[in-house]
């Protein structure tokens, strides 16, 4: 595989190749569209259009130690086929312009300079509304209308949920696992002990992540967070579902509560968004309620940390409400 550099002669050279730049193209400029995490991502600026490039390599790009599978980006793009057929959902995401199999690179619509909403973790930031409605109506059309039942095709993304489950159903949970979570706030440590031995609770995690692991009926994004979510000029657009799978909706809108737990969003606002989507899609609550637990303890105690800014004894709170909600 050629791993693509962020330097404009090399860059040029494999867009001509592949046809991707037009006769009167060349590239002008070139730029990080955001803090991605998984991937070689860039902004290709050719001063007639732009459009974004990203390649999937073999280890997760903000942590070259962490193997990822490489095939990734191109189950990316089986999500945009899949959903291309449902307006509701290619108005929210970016259009797939191509493929290029051979090296896991996609080319996709440039959705502008617009921000994701993990700014939502910041101290008294509160998602709009409006916002946040429209997020959990897009989970609900995407769960109701691609499944099992609408679509032969099926996305099993195996490898990826391979890596998820090891990174939300184990490695928080080891005692020797490498991260010292002192180093992200001073007391974690400590509050992590009890959970790594309360064996009890790794067992019903364990069935969780074999439930996890089966998959379901329903194509989910895989990864329904702040950070996937984006806020632009035309409005709130979806991007990064590379951890798409078909799964079950109480694992999606169980990630997402979780989030707005953790950015200390109102209770109030988080139980208008759950009744939102239950307005057009059915969810087990009690099984979402389990998966948002799972998630605020991987977060707190794991290596997908966020910038969080609460404080020790808010997510030590919130790691003993998840572990009662685990054991219930």
């Amino acid at each position: 595989m050629q791993e693509l550099k962020n330097d404009t002669a090399s860059l040029q050279k494999y867009l001509r190749e592949r046809n991707w730049l037009k006769a009167d193209e060349k590239i002008i400029l070139i730029e990080k569209p955001g803090d991605g995490n998984m991937n070689f991502t860039l902004r290709i600026n050719t001063g007639k259009r732009t459009f974004i490039i990203k390649q999937s390599r073999g280890y997760v790009e903000k942590y070259p130690q962490v193997k990822a599978p490489e095939k990734r980006a191109l189950q990316e793009a089986e999500f945009y086929k899949l959903t291309s057929t449902e307006p509701k959902l290619s108005a929210m995401m970016p259009k797939l312009l191509k493929v290029d199999n051979e090296n896991n690179v996609l080319a996709l619509e440039d959705l502008g300079s617009g921000k994701d909403y993990s700014y939502i973790y910041k101290t008294g930031e509160i998602i709009p509304e409006n916002d946040l409605m429209e997020i959990m109506d897009y989970a609900a059309q995407l769960h109701n209308s691609i499944n099992k039942e609408t679509t032969n095709k099926e996305i099993s993304n195996a490898e990826m949920l391979k890596l998820n489950h090891e990174h939300i159903f184990q490695y928080p949970y080891l005692h020797e696992n490498g991260l010292n979570l002192d180093s992200v706030l001073i007391g974690l440590k400590a509050i992590a002990e009890p959970i790594k031995n309360d064996e009890n609770l790794k067992y019903k995690l364990t069935v969780l992540g074999e439930q996890y692991l089966k998959g379901g009926n329903v194509l989910l994004h895989g990864d329904y967070f702040p950070g996937s979510w984006l806020k632009t000029a035309n409005g709130v657009k979806i991007i990064d579902p590379e951890f798409c799978y078909f799964g079950f909706p109480e694992f999606e809108i169980g990630v997402t509560v979780a989030h707005l737990k953790m950015a200390d969003q109102p209770e109030e606002l988080i139980s208008k968004a759950l009744s939102q989507y239950c307005k057009t899609a059915k969810l087990d609550d009690s099984l979402r309620e389990k998966f948002t637990a799972v998630e605020i303890l991987r977060r707190i105690l794991g290596l997908a940390q966020l910038p969080l800014e609460i404080d020790i004894e808010k997510r030590k709170q919130l790691i003993e409400e998840s572990r009662q909600i685990i054991m219930n």
